[in-house]
């Protein structure tokens, strides 16, 4: 990359959530492209209140790390429940499922983490009863 640095504006981008069928649960802006990133990603993703993500996710190489930027919810890792509140940091292995939940006023967070193409896979989440 011959550019010394990148700016996007996160809210501007498309939402990739409404393109997807899943608008009326989350918003998903996904800014590798944006940026012209080649190995991390990063994404400002936020569930309505009281929604619950549509499936969760794994990766086989890809490590991440969520942080809460407002609002307040839960994450499923694995068969583990994390409480989340406003600027924790939450890290996932890359063979972890992960999926989210938000409280009664909506969560709002970025993700982070390296990008290997084609790494994600798209698990159903098994939330507990």
């Amino acid at each position: 990359m011959d550019e010394k640095y990148t700016l996007t504006q996160l809210r501007d981008l498309d939402d990739a959530a409404q393109a997807g069928g899943f608008g009326e649960v989350m918003e998903a802006r996904f800014a590798r492209d944006a940026l012209g990133a080649e190995t991390i990603g990063v994404s400002l993703q936020r569930l309505k209140p009281a929604a619950r993500g549509a499936f969760g996710h794994r990766h086989h190489r890809d490590e991440e790390i969520y942080v809460v930027v407002s609002g307040s919810g839960r994450a499923l890792v694995d068969d583990e429940i994390v409480e989340l509140g406003p600027w924790s940091a939450l890290r996932v292995a890359p063979d972890a499922v992960r999926a989210f939940e938000a409280g009664e006023h909506g969560l709002e967070f970025l993700a982070f983490g390296t990008h290997t193409e084609d790494d994600a896979a798209i698990v159903d989440a098994d939330w507990p009863a």
